[in-house]
Parts: structure tokens; C-alpha cells; sequence
């Protein structure tokens, strides 16, 4: 496990207030960023799409810990889930992956507009930006067709993790590698780690401890039917 002392998700929640200044540069409109050699510009929406539409800290982390080459993504397929203000999706297919960033339905014109102005033109065709809500129509997406799947802070609401944990396991086959980056906050987010376990073996290799942003590698176990 790394740990690293230097320094998205989707739902769509009624916008409230919070005057707390560490939650204050949720309300900005825009963030930037420099990964991948560039210098990246994510507009925010905290108002119009709630948490969907702000950068939180397990994607930056997420960010870094690709930077640093552990995974190779250079001619990879990869799939991003609940992608938010797309920033993870973004960096990925800077670092050559060809990707499919995924959101519900609601928040895609708002992932459009960022993917399009952070991706220069020549890699603009290394990005998809498709709706998927998780456990509703796989059939779109192929069964075990993605070398990586992209998650940031992601497993925070109960009732998704159900439909997470089957959208998981049909987007991976045996070799396919799953990222999440994770804020463990509450019991209910240690139970997604005990669901996640029974059906993928499953790692953590980077902890960003000031951020307090955990990365969990996963692969798929065999069914009992492949044994």
C-alpha cells in the first residue's frame, strides 16, 4: 500500500447551503488542475446538480495515483462510473487510455462540456460520454469488455451498492482491473467492502492520508461454474 502525504461521484441531491469554508470551494464555479501535462479547467454546478457536478478529493487522488503509472493505461479500455465532472476519465485518456466516461442521465450535458473543453482535438475521439445508471440496461455496454474500470467516491449511498456490485461484475471480465478511490466515512461503507470482497479480490495500494482517500485495486473472482 502507498501512502502519499503531499496532498466524483453521482447523485443528484437538493442543493443546500453549507457555510463551512472547507466546503467552499464546492461552490465555485470551476477547478483547476495540472495532470497529465496539462492544465485542466472543471466547471462546477454545485446548485443546478448537487454533488454530481464538483470535483471531490477521491477523484484528485485518483488522478495522482494514475500519474504514477502503477496501472498502464496507455492503449487500455476503461470505463468510468458516476463520473460527475468527468476529471478521472479526463486524465486516463490523456494517459492513453481510450475511455468510456459514464454518468446518469441529468448530468451529461454538463460531463460533455467539460470532457470537450479539457481534451484537445486529437484526443477528443478517445472519449465517450454514455448514461449508464448502475444495475439498469447493461445489455448497452459489453459483458467483460473493459481492461479498467474507474470509480471515485462512488460508494456512499446504501442503495446503490446492490445495482453497483452487479453493474461491477458485468463490465469485468477475469482480467479486468477496477479502481475505486474511497473516503471511508461511515459502517455502511466498511459493509460495500465486505459485499466488494465476496465477489472480487480486492486490495488497497495508495492511502492518501491528509485527504484520507483510500485506493482499492479489485479483480473478479471465478464463479462458481468457471471452477
Amino acid at each position: 500500500m502507498r501512502e502519499l502525504h503531499s496532498f466524483g461521484r453521482m447523485a443528484l441531491v437538493p442543493y443546500v447551503e453549507n457555510p463551512l469554508p472547507v466546503l467552499s470551494k464546492l461552490h465555485n464555479s470551476s477547478a483547476e488542475f495540472y495532470f497529465a501535462n496539462h492544465n485542466l479547467r472543471l466547471s462546477q454546478d454545485w446548485k443546478k446538480l448537487g454533488v454530481a457536478a464538483v470535483v471531490w478529493d477521491a477523484a484528485v487522488v485518483m488522478c495522482m495515483y494514475l500519474e504514477l503509472g502503477q496501472v498502464e493505461l496507455k492503449g487500455k479500455v476503461a470505463i468510468e462510473l458516476g463520473a460527475g465532472t468527468g476529471l478521472v476519465g479526463i486524465v486516463a485518456a490523456l494517459l492513453g487510455a481510450k475511455v468510456t466516461i459514464t454518468d446518469r442521465e441529468p448530468a451529461l450535458d454538463f460531463l460533455s462540456a467539460n470532457v470537450k473543453a479539457n481534451l484537445p482535438s486529437d484526443s477528443q475521439g478517445a472519449v465517450i460520454v454514455s448514461e449508464l445508471t448502475w444495475g439498469e440496461r447493461l445489455e448497452l455496454y459489453p459483458a467483460g469488455g473493459f481492461d479498467l474500470v474507474l470509480g471515485a467516491d462512488i460508494v456512499y449511498l446504501e442503495d446503490t451498492f446492490v445495482p453497483l456490485l452487479q453493474t461491477l461484475e458485468h463490465l469485468c471480465s477475469d482480467t479486468t482491473v477496477v479502481l475505486l478511490a474511497c473516503k471511508i466515512r461511515y459502517e455502511r461503507d466498511t459493509n460495500f467492502l465486505i459485499m466488494f470482497k465476496q465477489k472480487f479480490r480486492v486490495e488497497e495500494v495508495y492511502y492518501e492520508k491528509q485527504r484520507d482517500i483510500h485506493i482499492y485495486k479489485a479483480w473478479k473472482l471465478p464463479s462458481r461454474r468457471d471452477l
